[in-house]
């Protein structure tokens, strides 16, 4: 097993040579879209160049989109532990989810129960709260405002025998947070309920393996773990094989096609597919000795998991010495593996936005506001007040570009 090579890392990204007002550019806005290698570009612009055609056709450049499709599934499928035939491409999450809460709403009546929660992106959430046009009932789970992280006492109340569906996400894309989903995934089902993982955020930065979790569903963006801007969901065969989905007359009905309707995303999927493989290319130069690509991937993710604490360990204690900053999630060192490296804070006296125009002029793209986490912002009482300041780190990340973050931060706090 190898360092961590950052080295190798930063040179795949060419955005990473961006310079504004003649700064380098640092990208700590990971968590709204990260960038991408150059192999995803290549092979995007392979796709158009040579194979840009639709799907089913008796003609050479038809025949290799089918291949390109095919090939897409099969890697997220590696990336996720399950056959290509259980992976649905779609625009986006919220789009995929809303597709799937449509269809789940056929089976679902008045009395019925939604459970969902105050930390989540609002794409786990109103699509949900949507089937209370069918007469469905929707349960909250609230927060621990202290640290940000989900009130599993009152998850396990609000999970009751007449609870359908417990939707949740994996890792907050606000505050960082990762849930138990494990535990959650175990509650929905003993409750007779499905459980529905939004890995959106959770997916960069961590390895999932859905046989293992055994939810029922799992959704996912590729554009957020070094991907071109595309949805993917995971369900299981016999969920994807029993719901209806809304869809045209001539689509086909196999799997995972039934669920596809439409033209996709063709170059975009030959980017997923590239995406996936420079994450495996990542983990093989990690431990050489890793075979095939589903263990190559893994690797990747342990070499990119202790490189992006060490980021973390270095960026939390420094903002909580910050005078006038309120941060918003898990602090303590000792349950760092219970979150991501992405973060939250309010610099007293300087709205989140102005923080955000003042650091990006110097180069240093961050996110403000809400994030689509509206829940989590009403719940802290931020709202209102223009939400939070984001800073997520991804692996391209580096530690001068923390420092150049934290001395920014420092001269635009208020005077200790």
């Amino acid at each position: 097993m190898t360092t961590f090579d950052i080295h190798w890392v930063r040179p795949q990204f060419p955005a990473l040579g961006i310079k504004v007002n003649g700064y380098p550019a640092a990208f700590f806005d990971g968590p709204g879209g990260t960038q991408v290698p150059q192999q995803v570009i290549d092979a995007m612009s392979a796709y158009l160049a040579s194979s840009n055609a639709n799907t089913h056709g008796a003609f050479a450049t038809s025949q290799r989109t089918d291949q390109v499709l095919a090939a897409a599934h099969a890697a997220m499928a590696d990336l996720v532990g399950c056959d290509p035939e259980e992976m649905v491409f779609g625009p986006n999450m919220t789009t995929l989810t809303f597709a799937l809460s449509r269809a789940l709403g056929r089976e679902l009546g008045p009395g019925d129960e939604i459970v969902v929660t105050r930390l989540d992106h609002d794409g786990n959430v109103s699509p949900w709260t949507a089937l209370e046009e069918r007469g469905c009932v929707i349960r909250f789970v609230d927060i621990n405002p202290a640290d940000c992280t989900l009130d599993m006492d009152d998850l396990r109340r609000k999970v009751t025998p007449r609870t359908r569906l417990v939707a949740v996400g994996y890792a907050s894309n606000a505050a960082g947070t990762i849930n138990d989903v494990r535990e959650v995934v175990r509650w929905a089902h003993a409750a007779g309920a499905m459980a529905y993982i939004d890995a959106v955020h959770y997916a960069p930065h961590g390895p999932i393996d859905v046989r293992s979790l055994d939810c029922d569903f799992l959704v996912c963006s590729p554009y957020k773990f070094f991907g071109p801007h595309a949805g993917a969901l995971y369900g299981k065969r016999e969920h994807l094989t029993r719901l209806r989905p809304y869809k045209v007359r001539p689509a086909a009905d196999t799997l995972p096609d039934r669920w596809e309707t439409g033209t996709q995303n063709h170059e975009g999927l030959a980017g997923v597919t590239a995406a996936v493989e420079y994450l495996a290319e990542l983990g093989r130069r990690h431990t050489p000795e890793a075979k095939g690509r589903r263990a190559a991937i893994l690797a990747a993710y342990d070499a990119i998991g202790a490189y992006e604490r060490s980021l973390l360990e270095r960026l939390i204690p420094a903002l909580l010495e910050i005078p006038g900053l309120t941060f918003y999630g898990i602090t303590d060192p000792a349950p760092f593996a219970q979150r991501v490296p992405t973060v939250a804070v309010r610099i007293a006296g300087r709205s989140p936005r102005e923080l955000a125009a003042r650091l990006g002029g110097r180069g240093i793209f961050t996110w403000d506001g809400n994030y689509y986490a509206l829940n989590l912002t009403e719940r802290l009482g931020v709202e209102t007040a223009g939400g939070m300041l984001r800073i997520g780190l991804v692996h391209y990340n580096t530690a001068e570009e923390v420092n150049r973050l934290l001395g920014t931060l420092r001269e635009l706090a208020p005077r200790a």
